[in-house]
């Protein structure tokens, strides 16, 4: 018995290695405060006319770029790219982003937090069915199409005029 022990462990070690990692499960996840999050989405959606910078890096160098879409889906707020693009690979290196835009009146918001890749046909179609003007470029199945959640997102709310207004979801 005791010679078999050494061989049962090394077996069992062995099966519990060669088994493939559980995936994600973004239905699982929903923000904190779903208020927040809806705060957020409407300002960039009303006072920014859905245009936003999300700034990330690539190595030691910020890159920032303009992005217009914003979605609510399953109780997280998405955001979408392409694979292709620098943008989607910078990300992939470094999910910490933060998301800028201003409403010419004085108020801006910066979003900060973690973009996890939700690769679901489900999220990429409902995304795609809320800009359908993108349809001529992306697909849910073309393999390009990338759609992401903020996770552990910190909103501040800016203004020249108003105190600073911090939201958490």
């Amino acid at each position: 018995m005791k010679a078999i022990l050494p061989f049962l462990a090394a077996a069992t070690l062995l099966v519990s290695c060669a088994q493939s990692p559980k995936s994600t499960n973004h239905s699982e996840y929903q923000s904190s405060n779903i208020e927040a999050m809806q705060k957020t989405f409407d300002f960039i959606k009303q006072n920014c006319h859905s245009t936003y910078f999300i700034a990330t890096t690539d190595g030691d160098q910020p890159r920032v770029r303009p992005f217009g879409t914003i979605h609510i889906f399953e109780g997280k707020l998405y955001i979408q790219t392409g694979h292709k693009k620098d943008v989607a690979k910078q990300i992939a290196a470094n999910p910490k982003v933060e998301l800028c835009c201003f409403d010419g009146q004085g108020n801006w918001l910066r979003l900060s937090g973690t973009l996890v890749e939700d690769e679901r046909i489900e999220a990429k179609k409902a995304m795609l069915d809320a800009y359908p003007e993108l349809r001529g470029m992306y697909d849910e199945n073309d393999g390009n199409t990338a759609v992401y959640y903020f996770k552990d997102a910190t909103a501040r709310f800016d203004s020249f005029v108003k105190e600073q207004e911090i939201e958490q979801f």
